[in-house]
């Protein structure tokens, strides 16, 4: 009885609509991606190894499954209303304690259990959150309930693998067995994960709102582009120190080039997709959303992050002081900034060809253009590398923005005329109350 009464003092869970548009809620939740990716990326930064390179990825792909799931039942509850956000709350600190104990997950096994479960218990959490907000959201619904709950082995699953990785290695003698055990349960978790949403299908599933998903899909990625801002800036340490002149055209290609790539996917592919979306229907709409949203937005978040770490690495090499104007990026940081951008630029491809069925030569003339420069660019200094990376890729978006201008005045032409539709028919529904015949409900 205690629970049906706060819910009734705070108010029922409303449904999406469709046209609807991601609500304040929602960012404010994800503020704690933002806390994620940040981690991610300073954590590995600090030991910047093949290994923490694979255990990042293995991170991001488990993290990246919680925001999947957080975004179907964002899909079918707005979660700024009503008692949704009392529970969201609690799935934001059980996601908050999960991305702090993200850097003890891979610790060396001798170090004890603590964090590795941390990590294991924050997560079954926050699925469970999102488990019972999604079968409170499809009551009356028993298909969408019934494919809901196909996923809670996969759900038991995952989590007894985590708590085996945390606890199991502890008892193997030899470090090296013992990693090794750990990270391949990782993987599988990872594949079980990613498999269930390929084996579930498309039947079951429903998405009011195809507005709502890509807005909520596109603000992610932004967070994890400005994540590449705070790692310029932060974690080349150029605040706080005397301003040099090396220093400021590294902020600037850093700046410039990440805006290039924000460039790249949104000004043409992203809309045009969205519109894709708008236009599928049934099992098609599902399946546009989950392969060109949920599983191929992931590459391009992960390219963003190893980027990032690059970076930092090479505006380290620009601004500290005991090297100068001719100092080199040390270590892995040339191929991780280079690399990164390919890997980012390929997903997008691989998004562009499953949601426009098409291909443009110019993404591929880039990644063959920043493929040929990678080696060279190990030769060059920091600041030079900086620049010449900077220089392809705005030279990807001037090329495309002069060859494709007919295309993308065709394309803002349909957005403008769907913009101002929408705000007709808004308006003309507003204008009943003032009428004095409001619409019942």
């Amino acid at each position: 009885m205690g629970g049906f009464r706060w819910r009734g003092m705070l108010g029922p869970a409303v449904p999406i609509a469709p046209g609807t548009r991601a609500d304040k809620f929602e960012l404010f939740f994800d503020l704690v991606f933002v806390v994620s990716f940040f981690i991610i990326t300073r954590a590995t930064a600090a030991n910047v190894t093949g290994t923490e390179l694979l255990h990042a990825l293995l991170v991001l792909a488990v993290l990246w499954w919680c925001w999947v799931v957080h975004s179907v039942v964002a899909s079918r509850v707005r979660l700024g209303e009503g008692f949704v956000p009392v529970a969201m709350v609690l799935g934001m600190a059980a996601l908050f304690t999960f991305a702090l104990a993200l850097p003890q997950a891979f610790d060396d096994p001798q170090h004890g259990v603590a964090g590795p479960m941390l990590v294991a218990i924050s997560y079954v959490a926050i699925r469970l959150v999102h488990l019972g907000l999604y079968l409170h959201a499809v009551q009356g619904k028993p298909h969408s309930r019934r494919k809901m709950l196909q996923f809670v082995p996969e759900i038991a699953l995952t989590t007894v693998l985590l708590v085996i990785a945390a606890v199991l290695p502890q008892q193997i003698a030899d470090s090296g067995t013992a990693v090794l055990v750990r990270d391949s349960l990782w993987v599988a978790v990872v594949v079980i994960q990613y498999g269930s949403g390929l084996v579930a299908g498309t039947w079951g599933w429903e998405l009011p709102s195809a507005e709502h998903w890509t807005e909520r899909y596109d603000l992610i990625l932004i967070i994890a582009l400005g994540e590449s801002v705070i790692s310029v800036g932060v974690g080349g340490n150029l605040i706080g120190k005397p301003v040099t002149w090396e220093a400021i055209p590294a902020a600037m290609f850093g700046i410039v080039f990440t805006a290039a790539l924000w460039w790249a996917h949104f000004d043409f592919v992203g809309p045009a997709a969205r519109i894709a979306l708008h236009a599928a229907q049934g099992g098609p709409r599902i399946a546009l959303a989950r392969d060109a949203y949920a599983y191929l937005y992931l590459p391009m978040i992960a390219g963003v992050i190893l980027f990032a770490i690059g970076a930092e690495e090479v505006v380290r090499a620009i601004t500290d002081p005991a090297g100068g104007v001719g100092e080199r990026a040390h270590g892995p940081a040339i191929p991780l900034l280079f690399g990164g951008v390919m890997v980012y630029l390929a997903a997008d491809l691989a998004f562009q060809l499953r949601a426009l069925r098409t291909v443009t030569w110019t993404r591929i003339g880039v990644l063959a253009a920043l493929g040929a420069a990678l080696p060279i660019a190990g030769y060059l200094p920091a600041l030079a590398a900086l620049g010449l990376l900077t220089a392809i890729c705005v030279a990807l978006v001037t090329i495309e923005g002069v060859v494709f201008a007919d295309s993308r005045r065709a394309l803002r032409a349909a957005i403008l005329e769907e913009k101002t539709t929408h705000e007709r028919n808004e308006a003309a529904f507003r204008a009943r109350w003032h009428d004095g015949h409001p619409p019942t409900p």
